[in-house]
């Protein structure tokens, strides 16, 4: 029960930051909706009450916000650059890379992570190790494709996940 209410709570929380508004109204649909995601998904969501409503997890998560924009905003610039130099010769493949998180939660927000960063795409995650088709291998260095493919991703889910 104590686990549910703080889901509720969490839910609401972020509701309220999203609308950014104290209106009646976005009030009682913002406890609508938290308590509806609860009751339907309350059982199945992975992380301990208490760790969700850590204060230094939603920092970090706040920081990783315009990181991952950052990231997204640059990969988009390149995959533009190579649709519009129809000349230059790609170099695409599968990228095998290992992860240092822990959680699989972790793991499931670096594989969304990079998949939503234009230019690679999450294929598979086994244990610790994720399959990414990459539109331009840069390195053949595993080492190097792996930090330049995880870039800052990692480190930051790390500390909200893990």
């Amino acid at each position: 029960m104590a686990r549910r209410f703080a889901y509720f709570l969490a839910g609401l929380v972020v509701w309220l930051l999203l609308g950014w508004t104290l209106n009646y109204q976005e009030v009682v649909v913002g406890v609508a909706v938290a308590l509806i995601t609860t009751g339907l998904f309350g059982g199945y969501l992975p992380m301990e009450p208490k760790k969700l409503l850590n204060p230094v997890r939603w920092f970090w998560l706040l920081v990783y916000i315009p990181v991952f924009g950052w990231q997204c905003l640059k990969a988009n610039i390149d995959v533009a650059l190579r649709v519009l130099s129809p000349g230059l010769n790609l170099k695409p493949g599968i990228v095998k890379i290992k992860t240092n998180l822990k959680s699989e939660i972790a793991k499931v927000f670096l594989a969304n992570s990079v998949t939503m960063t234009p230019g690679t795409l999450t294929v598979e995650i086994k244990d610790d190790t994720l399959y990414i088709h990459w539109i331009e291998i840069k390195s053949e260095d595993p080492g190097e494709m792996t930090r330049m493919i995880k870039g800052p991703f990692e480190f930051f889910l790390a500390r909200i996940f893990d």
